[in-house]
């Protein structure tokens, strides 16, 4: 690259609260707005610019990751990684619309955005129950609440979530064995910090969450991208590529993306490896209590009988992201392993929210507002679904899908989805292209919308009118 173009990547500020993975995009970004970096310039590998910069190559990755995401560079293998050819410089000014957030492991916007992954629907969340709880537990606080809070999570909520898995998800388990988190960032950070290390080879979903990529990245683990069928993953492809991987990442209840349900043939395969090689399965059931043709399915955890599977749950998509709550129920054996590493890896987390949340469930109220949600989604779905395909069905189709919380629009003759979630986020509706979560070439094609928040069918037709004028 030449030494003008690369200028701007060089200057990376150690002061900054930016992360230098985003220091970099945003130089590069820039770069390509003010054509000092044009179509086809070669970009250093990521192994050149970590070494040049005095930085992990993870970051480095997590930031190319997310310029590919976005269009603005393409990996041609041994060519190196290159500009893309039908990048377009576009200049900040006052009068252009500025992008929505487009990669999908950042969920944060300044307000919610028609068709957004990632969030429930806000408008049925019982914050009057939640309010009193809330107050319920100010008007106790004693000192002995304003301590430090427990290293490894609320006992209660421990015990709480402990019980409420082995009803829903079939899971036996004790508090003992669960972990209060802030997210699936710090789960997914707490397993590879406890049972991995660099460069161990991880099987990941191909086409994935591109927040799990990230992370193991930023870990310096080898990644496997194991294609997905109608069947979920292929266990079969896995072991071919790499049969002594030290972990595989699934989401066995709905594939995201896809939101098709991994069968029983492949989740006895997938024990079966595991329980062989000694391996581990981090299995994330980000949505699985929202399955809408039938009952929700058992976790593949149930299923575990030789302690190889670490389940991760989340509060964000059943009550609401901002809690920052989510949990990891670890096997019985490792229990001691995962306090040790805790206790220099994990802050604990506050015991407010974690107290409202430990009584929202032991009274009852979690169990019945996730029934409550079960029913509306299902009929926002049908909503969402009846009002984008009477608008929009000469350009897609809508895959059939078990459950989950966001469609897989399909698109017809050859449209090409990343161009056209570009324009919808940059028009406010806040959508994703399947091709981006893929992290090669693929031919999976397609658009994500969330329903969650359609209200009826009249909103997802003025939706679907928005899109057709985009495409």
């Amino acid at each position: 690259m030449k030494s003008s173009a690369s200028r701007p990547l060089l200057t990376i500020e150690s002061t900054s609260d930016e992360p230098f993975y985003r220091q970099i995009y945003h130089r590069v970004r820039a770069s390509i707005n003010q054509e000092l970096l044009k179509p086809g310039d070669r970009l250093p590998s990521a192994r050149q610019l970590a070494k040049e910069l005095g930085l992990a190559r993870g970051t480095i990755e997590s930031a190319y990751a997310l310029l590919s995401a976005e269009g603005y560079i393409q990996s041609q293998g041994q060519a190196g990684t290159r500009i893309a050819a039908n990048v377009q410089p576009q200049p900040e000014n006052k009068t252009q619309p500025q992008r929505a957030p487009t990669k999908a492991f950042g969920m944060h916007t300044p307000a919610i955005l028609p068709l957004q992954m990632g969030l429930p629907a806000m408008d049925a969340f019982p914050r009057k129950i939640w309010a009193r709880l809330g107050a319920r537990y100010l008007r106790a606080m004693q000192p002995n609440d304003m301590k430090y809070p427990a290293q490894f999570g609320l006992p209660a909520l421990r015990d709480a979530i402990a019980a409420y898995l082995h009803m829903a998800r079939g899971i036996a388990c004790t508090g003992a064995q669960v972990f209060i988190t802030s997210g699936y960032r710090s789960t997914l950070q707490l397993i590879a910090h406890t049972l991995l290390k660099a460069d161990d080879a991880v099987w990941v979903e191909d086409p994935g969450f591109p927040l799990t990529r990230q992370l193991l990245n930023n870990a310096q683990l080898r990644q496997v991208a194991v294609p997905v069928d109608a069947e979920g993953i292929q266990v079969h492809s896995g072991i071919t590529l790499a049969k002594n991987a030290r972990a595989a990442v699934v989401t066995p209840a709905h594939q995201s993306p896809l939101c098709v349900s991994l069968s029983l043939s492949r989740r006895l395969a997938l024990l079966e490896w595991a329980t062989q090689k000694k391996s581990w399965i981090i299995e994330d059931d980000y949505d699985g209590e929202y399955r809408y043709v039938s009952r929700p399915l058992p976790a593949l955890k149930s299923l575990d009988t030789a302690g190889r599977v670490l389940y991760c749950g989340t509060f964000s998509k059943v009550l609401f992201p901002g809690i920052r709550l989510a949990y990891l129920v670890v096997p019985e054996n490792e229990v001691q392993r995962f306090e040790q590493a805790s206790l220099g890896f994990l802050e604990g987390m506050g015991e407010m929210n974690q107290a409202i949340v430990s009584a929202f469930m032991q009274e009852g109220h979690f169990s019945r507002h996730i029934h409550r949600m079960r029913k509306l989604y299902a009929e926002r779905r049908e909503h969402a679904a009846a009002g984008l395909n009477k608008i929009l069905s000469q350009h897609l189709h809508i895959d059939p899908q078990p459950g989950g919380m966001h469609l897989v629009l399909r698109l017809h003759n050859g449209l090409n989805d990343v161009e056209i979630a570009a324009r919808m986020r940059a028009n406010g509706l806040y959508v994703h292209a399947i091709s981006n979560w893929s992290s090669h070439a693929s031919t999976e094609r397609g658009l994500l919308v969330s329903f969650t928040n359609i209200e009826s069918q009249a909103q997802a037709e003025k939706i679907g009118q928005k899109i057709l004028g985009l495409l």
